[in-house]
C-alpha cells in the first residue's frame, strides 16, 4: 500500500497567530470575541454542535483548526431561508457540509417509513430541526447564499451516496449525491486526510475545479484527463481489453473502470447489482481502482479509498483540545446523543466483518486503525478530570466493533492485494491474526487506573473471534459486563446468515458456554442478549419461524426488534432491490435471492420474534395455518401462540384502533380546506 502524507506535516495557515478557540464559533458575535474578522472555513451540520471527538463536525472543525485554519460552526440552521447560512458571513475557503453523524433519513424515519418524533442529536430530543435529505438542502442554501464559494461534502450521508444508489424512501435509485446537492466536491470516509489537503491547496489558491488527485474525493467532470485507460464494466459481460486512449501501454493506477450508468441501474436491476458488486471490488485502499459511472452527459469519477490513518495520526485527531461538553448556547437543555457517549471512549474505527447490511466497511474501511494504548489511558484520565457528573464508570470502551482492535491481516502484501468482503466469513481467514491479548491487556490496565470503579464494554462484539482468545473472553465476563451483554448473531438459519456474512450458530454456542463458565468462577448472574434482525433479504416464512422457536426454546422474549432497512449502497440493500446476490458474479440467470417486502410481510417477520406478544397473535396464527403448522398453535410447551387470544389485544384491538381513526378523520373534514391540507401532510410551516 502506497504511502501517505502526514496529517501533521502540512505548514500551517498564517490564522494560527490567533490561537486555539475555547469552543469553535457559532455566531457573529464569538467570532468578534475571538478578533475574526472572517471564518476561513465553515462547516455546516444536522447535528446540535458538541465539542467531542465522537461528534464529527467537532472532530474535523478541531483538525482543521489545528493547521492553523479559522473555522465556524452552523448547526442545524433553518433551512428555509438563507439567514443562518450567511449570518457568520462568506468563508475565505469553502463551505463542509454533513446530514450530521446519521443519514438525515435514517434519522427521521422508522423502517416502516414512519417519521420519528425524536432526535437524539438535537437538543431535548426535539425532531423535525433537520430537513429530508440534508446534505443536499444545506448545500442548496449555501450556494443561494453565497455563489462563488466552493462547496465540499461529505459524512456518513455523503459516503453512502456517492455512486447512483437505492433510495429506500421514494423507493428509486437516484444519482450521486453531488448532482443533486450541487457541490463541487465529495470526499468519503472519515476523509481526514482529503480535508486537509484539500484546504491547503485552496488555500494556496488552487481552484476546486482544478484538483483531480486526492484519494477519497469523488467529483464531477466533462472530459477525461490524458493518458488514462478504461477498463469497461458497464455490462454484465466480462471486460473486455483496456481501451488505451492514448498509448499502448499504461500503469495500473491510470486505469479507471466504468460501471454501468446512472440511466442503466436506473432501468435494469440486474446491472444494478453488478454496479454495487464493482464498487465493492474496489474498496480495498491497496488496489482500488478509480470508477467512473455516467450520469446524462457528464461523468463521476471517485478516486480509489484514502490511505488509513496511522496510530500517531489516529491519536492526535483524538486529543485535541475538546471541551468534552455541548456548545455553551444550548444551556441546559440535553442532548441525547451527548450524554449517551460523554464516559465512552472510541479505540479504534474501521470492521473487517463485512456485514452485508452495515456500512461501516462502506465508510471506515475494513482496515483497523488503531490508537495506542497509552492515548486511550490518556482519555479515561481526562473524563476523570475534566467531565461533570462522572462517577467513575466508562460507559464503553469499544469502536464499530469492540474486540478487533489490534487484529489485521498477517501480511501488508496479502492485505493490500485482498477482495474478500469478509475476513470473518465463511470462517475466519487463516491469515487474520485473532490475538486479543493487546485488547486484553488494555482493559486491565484502564480498570487499574486511580479513580475508575468500572470500565464497561457496550459496542458490539464478534463472539466468533473472541472464542479464539477464552482469557479474553474471562476478563471482560469478570470485569467489564454491566449485568447483560449485547451481541448479534443476526439470524439462526444459514440462508438469511449466508445473505449477511454472519456466522452460524454454532460460534453463538461456544461463546456462550464460554460466557456462563466465567460468570460462574467469578460468582456473578450476567446474561447476553441477543439481538436479530427481520425481513432481511434471504429470509423466508420458515427461516423466522424456526428463528422464533429457537428463540422460545432458549426462553428469550425480545422487545428490541430490528427489521431489516435498506441504507444507500448497502449489498444488502442491493440484494433488496434487485433481487439479486450481488456477493458472487451478476448474469441474468444468476442467484435469485427472497426478499421479504410489502408492509405485511415485514410486520410478519417481526411478529415472529416478539412471538411472546398478545398483539401479534392472531397474525401468527393465520401465519401457521398457512404454512401447515397449526401443531404450534396451543398452550402446551411445544407451541409457539395460544389459540385464545387476551380481552382488548389482537383483533379486538386493532377493530377498535380503526374504527377510532375513522371518527377522527370524520372530525377533521368539519376544519377549513387549508386547515386539512396541513393536518394531511404533517406540515405546519413551509419548508425549503
Amino acid at each position: 500500500m502506497q504511502q501517505a502524507k502526514n496529517i501533521l506535516s502540512y505548514k500551517k495557515y498564517w490564522a494560527k497567530r490567533f490561537g486555539i478557540a475555547p469552543v469553535l464559533p457559532m455566531s457573529r458575535k464569538e467570532m468578534d470575541d475571538l478578533g475574526w474578522d472572517s471564518c476561513d472555513i465553515i462547516l455546516v451540520t444536522g447535528d446540535a454542535y458538541v465539542d467531542h471527538p465522537s461528534f464529527g463536525m467537532a472532530l474535523v472543525g478541531r483538525l482543521l483548526e489545528s493547521q492553523g485554519f479559522r473555522v465556524g460552526i452552523i448547526s442545524q440552521p433553518d433551512w428555509s431561508n438563507t439567514d443562518d447560512f450567511s449570518e457568520m458571513g462568506k468563508p475565505n475557503l469553502f463551505f463542509g457540509v454533513t446530514s450530521g453523524n446519521m443519514d438525515s433519513m435514517v434519522n427521521r424515519y422508522t423502517s416502516d417509513r414512519k417519521k420519528r418524533s425524536n432526535d437524539s442529536y438535537t437538543p431535548d430530543g426535539a425532531g423535525g430541526r433537520r430537513p429530508d435529505r440534508s446534505v443536499i438542502v444545506y448545500s442548496q442554501r449555501c450556494r443561494e447564499a453565497f455563489k462563488d464559494v466552493p462547496i465540499i461534502i461529505g459524512g456518513i450521508e455523503a459516503s453512502l451516496r456517492r455512486i447512483a444508489q437505492y433510495d429506500y424512501w421514494s423507493d428509486k435509485v437516484r444519482r450521486s449525491i453531488l448532482l443533486d446537492s450541487k457541490a463541487d466536491m465529495l470526499v468519503y470516509g472519515n476523509a481526514e486526510r482529503q480535508i486537509v489537503e484539500l484546504a491547503h491547496r485552496l488555500s494556496n489558491r488552487e481552484k476546486i475545479n482544478e484538483i483531480k488527485d486526492v484519494r477519497g474525493t469523488a467529483f464531477i467532470q466533462d472530459t477525461f484527463p490524458e493518458g488514462w485507460a478504461e477498463l469497461d464494466s458497464s455490462t454484465l459481460k466480462e471486460p473486455g481489453a483496456i481501451s488505451i486512449q492514448t498509448r499502448k501501454e499504461v500503469e495500473r493506477d491510470r486505469i479507471y473502470i466504468r460501471i454501468p450508468s446512472y440511466a442503466q441501474v436506473k432501468k435494469d436491476r440486474n446491472l444494478y447489482a453488478h454496479a454495487s458488486r464493482m464498487l465493492h471490488l474496489e474498496t480495498n485502499p491497496g488496489n482500488a481502482r478509480v470508477l467512473v459511472q455516467k450520469h446524462g452527459t457528464q461523468e463521476l469519477w471517485i478516486n480509489p479509498p484514502p490511505i488509513p490513518l496511522t496510530t500517531k495520526e489516529l491519536d492526535t485527531v483524538f486529543e485535541f483540545p475538546y471541551t468534552r461538553r455541548p456548545h455553551p448556547a444550548y444551556s441546559d437543555r440535553k442532548i441525547p446523543a451527548y450524554e449517551m457517549i460523554r464516559f465512552s471512549i472510541n479505540i479504534m474505527r474501521g470492521c473487517f466483518g463485512g456485514c452485508t447490511f452495515c456500512s461501516i466497511t462502506e465508510h471506515e474501511g475494513r482496515i483497523i486503525q488503531n490508537r495506542s494504548e497509552n492515548s486511550i489511558l490518556r482519555e479515561i484520565e481526562t473524563i476523570r478530570d475534566t467531565v461533570p457528573e462522572f462517577t467513575g464508570v466508562i460507559s464503553d470502551l469499544g469502536g464499530p466493533t469492540a474486540n478487533m482492535y489490534r487484529l489485521a491481516c498477517k501480511s501488508k502484501e496479502i492485505e493490500s492485494a485482498c477482495r474478500l468482503p469478509s475476513c470473518v466469513y465463511p470462517d475466519i481467514c487463516k491469515n487474520l491474526n485473532t490475538d486479543h491479548s493487546s485488547l486484553t491487556q488494555l482493559y486491565k490496565d484502564a480498570r487499574k487506573i486511580p479513580g475508575i470503579k468500572k470500565v464497561l464494554v457496550a459496542s458490539g462484539l464478534r463472539y466468533d473471534l473472541a472464542i479464539r482468545s477464552p482469557e479474553y473472553v474471562k476478563e471482560l465476563v469478570t470485569h467489564h459486563v454491566g449485568g447483560y451483554l449485547k451481541i448479534a448473531p443476526e439470524h439462526t438459519e444459514e440462508g438469511p446468515l449466508s445473505k449477511m456474512l454472519k456466522p452460524g450458530m454454532g460460534s453463538y454456542d461456544k461463546f456462550k458456554e464460554l460466557f456462563e463458565k466465567y460468570n460462574k468462577e467469578a460468582g456473578k448472574e450476567q446474561y447476553l442478549i441477543p439481538y436479530f434482525i427481520a425481513a432481511h433479504p434471504g429470509t423466508t416464512d420458515k427461516d423466522m419461524l424456526n428463528l422464533a422457536l429457537w428463540l422460545k426454546q432458549h426462553k428469550f422474549r425480545l422487545d428490541q426488534v430490528q427489521n431489516f432497512l435498506p441504507t444507500p449502497m448497502a449489498t444488502a440493500s442491493a440484494m433488496y432491490y434487485s433481487g439479486k446476490n450481488p456477493l458472487r458474479k451478476v448474469t441474468k440467470t444468476s442467484e435469485e435471492v427472497e426478499v421479504p417486502k410489502g408492509l405485511k410481510i415485514r410486520r410478519l417477520h417481526k411478529a415472529f420474534i416478539r412471538y411472546h406478544d398478545p398483539e401479534n397473535w392472531p397474525m401468527l396464527r393465520d401465519a401457521l395455518k398457512k404454512m401447515g403448522r397449526e401443531d404450534l398453535i396451543g398452550s402446551g410447551k411445544r407451541h409457539l401462540v395460544p389459540a385464545w387470544q387476551p380481552a382488548g389485544t389482537g383483533k379486538s384491538h386493532a377493530q377498535k384502533a380503526k374504527k377510532k381513526t375513522a371518527l377522527k378523520g370524520k372530525s377533521v373534514k368539519r376544519k377549513s380546506t387549508s386547515t386539512q391540507t396541513r393536518i394531511r401532510t404533517g406540515r405546519t410551516k413551509k419548508r425549503g
